[in-house]
């Protein structure tokens, strides 16, 4: 059998192992360090927009505490993007609230604008107006943050940027995860640049900073013994971890240029076959680092699925996936109120992700090429 194409594998760039080896030199294996500093300090200069970043254990972890720290409780409600990972509306669960999904409009595949406002107009009237509202940049690319902002602005209610598919990706030329009031990213095995494991959260004062590092390592009081006051968690990243971040920054642009590539890739196989679109910007206000490529197939233009096309991908022993199933479709969460117009389902039914890790070869792609053109008979 042919070797393994991954959907999204790590791609280390070789700094890495500096890092690390910095703080076994110096006996920073304990949960902070140098490179946790450091690591922060590269997010920050990446991003800008003078963001403060705290380094954590997963973009999850991230997710949770800054709910927390909006004020979400038990019974509130939490306003979040249906077609999402489940990483997106778990924590709403954690902090016992109640998460209100809304639809995708079709441009970006993100929040539509129109149902948020429906959604918070109504969950206002039945007396319950939401605490937070969480958008997804999802595969990386920008939601319509102007629209999404100026809703939340007029209602009062912070935005949570989910960027943990996003980081390298611009909205009007500024950094996915830097327009609300907080930003999640994510370093997981699969993201355009991993930690192996790990996360941050992206604020825009000291302040918040400084409560989610408290939250974060167990919420100790500032006294000589072990005094509480707070519940707190076990959320911070390790040195270790953050070390291996800090060889991974290096390579930062690279790894978009190379996923970009790879969109272009797929623009270029399937541009002369009808009825399938690649996911692309919807205009030069977005900058997507195309963490992930995918395509929308039409069954009846073309008389094919993305199933079929999966399976002959699966047999050539290539990994691709459907898209997210929006969280309103799934068991755990069937009783959640959900508004909009069921633009999630049509695109998760006739969409794919296909391979777009940025260490692929040219003999990976040409195995790519000849499954997609003996699928389509091209």
């Amino acid at each position: 059998m042919n070797t393994k194409i991954w959907l999204s594998s790590p791609h280390m760039g070789g700094n890495e192992l500096k890092y690390i080896h910095e703080a076994f030199d110096e006996n920073w294996v304990a949960p902070l360090g140098p490179n946790v500093n450091g690591f922060e300090n590269d997010l920050e200069m990446f991003l800008g927009e003078n963001a403060k970043v705290a380094a954590l254990s997963a973009g999850t972890a991230a997710l949770h505490l800054s709910l927390i720290e909006c004020g979400v409780q038990h019974n509130d409600e939490v306003i979040c993007q249906s077609m999402t990972f489940s990483a997106s509306a778990n924590p709403i669960a954690y902090c016992g609230a109640i998460p209100v999904f809304i639809d995708s409009e079709p441009d970006t595949w993100n929040m539509c604008p129109k149902a948020l406002r429906e959604a918070i107009e109504d969950r206002i009237q039945k007396g319950k107006k939401p605490k937070a509202i969480i958008v997804v940049h999802l595969y990386g690319m920008p939601a319509k943050m102007d629209e999404i902002t100026a809703i939340a602005q007029e209602f009062q209610i912070p935005v949570i940027e989910d960027a943990a598919e996003a980081l390298g990706s611009k909205y009007k030329g500024q950094a996915c995860g830097t327009f609300g009031r907080f930003g999640i990213l994510s370093f997981n095995g699969n993201k355009i640049i991993t930690t192996s494991g790990g996360g941050a959260l992206v604020c825009h004062t000291q302040e918040d900073k400084d409560k989610v590092v408290f939250l974060s390592t167990q919420a100790r009081d500032n006294a000589p013994h072990y005094q509480h006051s707070h519940i707190g968690f076990n959320y911070r990243m390790s040195n270790i971890v953050a070390g291996i971040g800090r060889g991974q920054m290096e390579v930062l642009k690279d790894r978009v240029d190379a996923r970009r590539a790879m969109h272009d890739f797929y623009l270029d196989i399937f541009k002369n076959i009808d009825g399938v679109t690649v996911f692309s910007e919807p205009g030069n206000d977005f900058y997507s680092n195309h963490w992930l490529s995918a395509i929308i197939i039409d069954p009846e233009t073309t008389g094919k699925n993305r199933e079929d096309l999966r399976l002959a991908f699966l047999e050539d022993n290539i990994e691709s996936r459907p898209l997210w199933k929006p969280m309103h479709l799934q068991p755990v969460f069937e009783s959640a109120p959900y508004y909009g117009e069921n633009i999630s389902e049509k695109l998760f039914d006739n969409g794919l992700c296909l391979p777009s890790g940025s260490n692929l070869s040219d003999d990976d792609r040409e195995r790519i090429t000849k499954v997609i053109h003996t699928y389509f008979g091209v």
